[in-house]
């Protein structure tokens, strides 16, 4: 109820100008209250992130167990996240001001936002487990999180995308999944593992975080060109 009531003031009034006593006079709760469950403006925003994760994930789960396609995984990840988040199109306009902030709390790259972000990147890894591709083993860690700044890029041209129904945000999705579906897939040949050994090193050492993968088997192989690294 509290972050209902949240997500529709900051639409209605703006993220700066509702106030943690406004959403508890709405909710019916008192401020102490209020106070319990979300400790200021910028937990309310983290629930949200949380939420809309959640949702993703469960939303997403039909596409995962049925598609087997790089492609059409990445695809159906990037439109089923704009189903789940098409409610709150206008609510993200009104916040994305200080998201966008490098040293605030609710930027998607903020400590504060770890745990969104990592089950984010959770959910690309699994979409690459899935998949029958091969890739470049140097890049296994990598890909997922590559995955999740290509989902970022997503997120801020469809906040701003004023298109019918975000038209051009899911026409950019159509286009672009099976272009990246491609790179990965080009990893695998050793034509090219130099240039990728370069940009895993580059990769890591600035990509903003390095989740911990979850234990599994053997990276992917070189495929199907015999060419080992």
């Amino acid at each position: 109820m509290i972050l209902e009531t949240a997500l529709r003031l900051f639409q209605d009034r703006g993220y700066d100008k509702t106030t943690m006593r406004a959403i508890a006079q709405e909710a019916g709760v008192s401020v102490g209250n209020a106070y319990y469950y979300f400790g200021s403006k910028e937990h309310l925003v983290q629930g949200f992130y949380d939420r809309i994760g959640e949702q993703h994930a469960e939303a997403v789960q039909d596409v995962l167990d049925r598609e087997k396609d790089l492609a059409r995984r990445i695809r159906g990840v990037l439109l089923t996240w704009l189903d789940v988040a098409e409610p709150y199109h206008e609510f993200a306009t009104q916040f994305f001001k200080n998201a966008a902030d490098p040293e605030s709390p609710l930027s998607p790259f903020s400590a504060e936002s770890r745990g969104a972000r990592e089950a984010a990147i959770a959910l690309h890894r699994r979409t690459l487990a899935g998949a029958d591709i091969a890739y470049a083993p140097e890049l296994a860690e990598q890909l997922p999180q590559l995955l999740w700044m290509q989902q970022m890029g997503m997120v801020l041209y469809w906040v701003y995308d004023r298109s019918p129904g975000c038209a051009r945000t899911r026409a950019l999705v159509e286009r672009g999944a099976p272009l990246v579906a491609r790179g990965v897939a080009v990893s695998r040949f050793r034509v090219v593992r130099p240039l990728v050994r370069e940009i895993s090193a580059v990769l890591g050492e600035f990509l903003v975080s390095s989740p911990r993968p979850a234990k599994r088997g053997r990276p992917p192989d070189a495929g199907n060109d015999g060419a080992p690294a």
